[in-house]
């Protein structure tokens, strides 16, 4: 596996849309030295700072991490998915199905452990989202409502729809959800 280059897939996302580090760096918020050492690779960026980055450019943050070597492989082995894990709580996870999120959908398998929730507010994206509860049972909070789901069942969620993810089992519960276009 090569190693991960993000100051040379920020450049190569900026100069697809055809923008300046100057105009970037308008866009995300910061300045145009920063975003300079970034892709010199001479500064780090924080992730506030990445996200302000994949904001301007519209895309989502998880383009930052991946690599592509020449052909893209098309399949996604169950043991070298990505994985996407929070720092204020590692045992809940989203793992990408797909190869990447370059294209216009996004697959993901998301792991919430026994009465953990996906985050502690309800939030939206602006992709639109369908999902199917493959293992155990969840609370989905959607707009006013709670959805109560259990294993084979699934949902649409519009988009900008404020929502969160609950597991209300004493088992873990698994959700595989497709998300356009990508947010992740």
């Amino acid at each position: 596996m090569s190693e991960l280059d993000i100051s040379k897939n920020i450049t190569e996302y900026r100069k697809s849309k055809e923008l300046t580090i100057k105009e970037l760096a308008n866009l995300a918020g910061v300045t145009p030295s920063l975003l300079s050492q970034i892709e010199k690779g001479s500064a780090n960026p924080s992730i506030n700072t990445l996200k302000q980055i994949s904001k301007a450019l519209d895309i989502p943050v998880f383009n930052f991490f991946i690599n592509d070597a020449g052909t893209e492989d098309l399949v996604v082995r169950k043991d070298s998915r990505k994985k996407i894990m929070f720092a204020e709580d590692d045992s809940f996870a989203y793992e990408l199905l797909t190869p990447n999120t370059k294209g216009s959908i996004e697959f993901l398998l998301m792991k919430i452990p026994p009465k953990k929730s996906s985050s502690k507010e309800l939030f939206s994206h602006k992709g639109e989202e369908v999902a199917y509860v493959i293992k155990g049972s969840v609370s989905l909070y959607l707009m006013n409502d709670i959805v109560e789901l259990n294993c084979g069942d699934s949902v649409k969620i519009p988009p900008h729809s404020n929502h969160k993810w609950e597991n209300i089992s004493d088992i873990d519960c698994e959700i595989i959800f497709a998300v356009t276009p990508p947010s992740f």
